[in-house]
């Protein structure tokens, strides 16, 4: 049977909502890697790109250098992941890049627009269910190994 279509709001939190009932299976089986995979499927990598982009603007390598810092390298991201989510970013009016030098084409630096802090906010308040069945297994698997 076929599924009626879905705004990206709606299928976002269905995706919320099915992480957070998976989280809560004990034996279900799970397919994907939620450190890998998952994180980057359920908005988690826009929302780390808008977060930090809200505290002033940045560009592409440092911005996958601070994601790999706050994860502790758990979430790391590559140029071919960044800067094609970058340029979604900025097609979607979330985000406005300007060069640093304009003639010499050198860093690109981003910055939020009214959109992007819009969708900021929409996205801190979708993600949390998802990062936080994530928290609960993980600290469920580290009361069970380590008591």
């Amino acid at each position: 049977m076929a599924r009626a279509k879905q705004s990206k709001p709606e299928r976002s939190r269905q995706a919320a909502r099915e992480a957070v009932a998976e989280a809560g299976a004990p034996h279900a089986i799970r397919h994907k890697d939620p450190l890998t995979g998952e994180l980057r499927k359920r908005d988690v990598l826009p929302l780390l790109v808008l977060h930090l982009i809200s505290g002033g603007p940045s560009y592409g390598n440092r911005l996958m250098e601070r994601i790999a810092a706050m994860t502790e390298g758990v979430l790391s991201v590559n140029p071919n992941t960044m800067y094609p989510l970058l340029r979604r970013l900025e097609s979607d009016g979330l985000i406005e890049g300007k060069w640093e030098h304009p003639e010499r084409r050198t860093r690109r630096y981003y910055a939020l627009t009214p959109q992007g802090e819009e969708e900021y906010r929409r996205l801190v308040a979708e993600v949390r269910p998802f990062l936080d069945s994530v928290s609960r297994s993980i600290d469920e698997i580290v009361r069970e190994v380590y008591g």
